[in-house]
């Protein structure tokens, strides 16, 4: 956007805000709601103008498995995510999500949620069970793809933060499996457990600085997109509240996120999302939340365009958490609450 039009965007925002007293700070909430709303003028405007000069950039090929055949990538949404969202209430005193907030003041709310949840510590010697149901999809070259059938797993991580061979266990279609990391991996980026995500700045824009360098893009894919995903899999295991607030909050400052009004995990549950669209690609990373208590319900991945065969809208994954607990044994289940 040229300066003229960036100027006339701010001027027309600020026509329409009610005055403000000089002696009064603006609240947290509002003053962020407005500030989004405004950058969001501002990005749909440029995104408009962009659209009539740059041609669509070509889709990256991934190849997507169905979640339940990878239980160690397609359980990564899931564990403290939902343990840091059911206790205490946001930044601004609540929990509920209210119709038309923005993403950043979402993610705020999210922030304080997280940050007053009590979460225990845990110990190397336990693991970190979740029970989930998914599916995913493999993309062919021509860009169809097919949803594979919805189906249930679940699976034990071990918290160990030493190089080991053998990362958990899953159980799925009365079958329980190990899992295993050819080489052995310590944990880290691709194996986080508690005390490595306490390592971690609490300070979002050292966090997030942290998480661009230790992020790697797949091919063709936007840096910021991959990051925003990469988050989403931290976000999935238990951590310090400080820790999983900081998380929240680095969202915020990662550009292109956007809350969705109605979106739908693979449980069926309906909720608000927090979703981000690789530019590059056009696919939709999408977090799915509850909107009354901001428990996180799932996560799905679609088309946001047309490609070749396929088709926007088209579900490339989807994924509903139904149950997590941390647990002193492989095979051992939380006591039912």
């Amino acid at each position: 956007m040229r300066p003229e039009r960036e100027d006339a965007a701010y001027e027309e925002i600020a026509r329409l805000l009610p005055p403000v007293p000089a002696e009064r700070d603006v609240p947290s909430a509002p003053y962020l709601h407005h500030k989004d709303r405004l950058m969001q003028l501002i990005d749909d405007n440029a995104d408009a103008a962009d659209q009539k000069t740059t041609p669509a950039p070509k889709t990256r090929q991934r190849l997507l498995r169905p979640a339940v055949l990878m239980p160690a990538a397609g359980l990564a949404l899931a564990g403290a995510l939902a343990v840091t969202l059911t206790g205490g209430g946001g930044a601004s005193g609540d929990t509920t999500a209210r119709p038309h907030e923005t993403a950043t003041v979402l993610l705020d709310r999210l922030a304080g949620t997280a940050a007053k949840s009590d979460v225990q510590p845990v110990r190397q010697d336990q693991f970190a069970y979740v029970k989930s149901v998914g599916a995913g999809a493999e993309m062919k070259e021509n860009g169809a793809s097919k949803l594979d059938p919805r189906g249930e797993s679940e699976s034990w991580r071990s918290q160990q933060v030493k190089r080991i061979h053998k990362t958990g266990e899953y159980y799925e279609n009365g079958v329980y499996s190990n899992m295993y990391e050819l080489g052995g991996s310590p944990a880290g980026i691709g194996r986080p457990t508690y005390q490595w995500l306490a390592s971690l700045p609490t300070d979002p824009d050292d966090l997030l600085k942290e998480l661009y360098r230790m992020t790697e893009a797949e091919d063709g894919q936007e840096k910021a997109q991959a990051v925003f995903e990469q988050i989403g899999r931290l976000l999935g295991d238990v951590m310090p509240p400080e820790n999983a607030a900081a998380l929240y909050k680095a969202v915020a400052k990662i550009p292109g996120v956007t809350r969705q009004e109605d979106a739908v995990d693979a449980a069926g549950r309906h909720g608000f999302g927090i979703a981000r669209v690789d530019k590059r690609t056009w696919i939709a990373n999408e977090w799915i939340f509850d909107r009354d208590s901001l428990a996180y319900l799932g996560r799905r991945e679609y088309r946001t365009k047309d490609f070749g065969a396929g088709k926007k809208g088209d579900v490339l994954s989807e994924y509903a958490l139904l149950d997590h607990g941390i647990v002193d044994h492989y095979r051992e289940r939380p006591t039912t609450k």
